[in-house]
């Protein structure tokens, strides 16, 4: 392999040395982001005007459970891991909601072009959640929710205590036992 120019090796050693820094950029970024989060310090749910299924107004700082724990997952219609979590956590919603008083309430980030398809699509699949709409993405934007499924809990001070994007199956095994350790009064620890 000849250079013709002086500083084509150069410029290909380079090119190659950006392609590694991206693809380093990229494999860190996806760990960062799949992993989950413990909140430093607990705060409370944010105010932010969301839509019920009938698309009526309401206010997330009103979002509470009588004291117990309380998940919200912001999802999307088009989103296969969403769907899968909330599955998943469907399967044993009934069974945790008598065992920890647990509410889950699913909101929906699809945009105002698509919202019309949340309500048909819940009632489908017959998911026992408060499902809210977030068309506008105001509460995403209170939550800084930069990628779906993104899951925060929530103790019964209403503070969110813990936090996680992305989802494996099995990730809502530990999210079922983080539910219990609240429901039992214990403090959520860092991973």
């Amino acid at each position: 392999m000849g250079f013709h120019d002086p500083f084509q090796l150069f410029k290909l050693v380079l090119n190659k040395a950006g392609i590694m820094k991206s693809l380093l950029f990229v494999a860190l970024g996806t760990l960062f982001f799949s992993t989950p989060i413990l909140a430093q310090d607990n705060y409370p749910i944010p105010n932010a005007e969301v839509q019920d299924l009938e698309g009526n107004t309401f206010q997330t700082e009103s979002l509470a459970n009588d004291g117990n724990p309380m998940i919200i997952s912001f999802w999307a219609t088009w989103c296969k891991p969403c769907i899968a979590e909330l599955s998943a956590i469907h399967d044993q919603y009934e069974d945790l909601q008598d065992e920890t008083g647990l509410k889950l309430v699913a909101v929906s980030v699809d945009d105002v072009r698509n919202v019309a398809k949340v309500a048909p699509f819940v009632y489908g699949r017959n998911w026992n959640y408060e499902v809210y709409c977030d068309p506008n993405g105001n509460f995403k934007r209170a939550l800084s929710v930069n990628t779906v499924p993104h899951t925060f809990l929530v103790n019964g001070e209403g503070q969110i205590v813990w936090q996680h994007n992305s989802y494996n199956p099995g990730d809502e095994e530990e999210l079922f036992d983080l539910v219990r350790k609240l429901a039992n009064g214990e403090a959520i620890k860092g991973h």
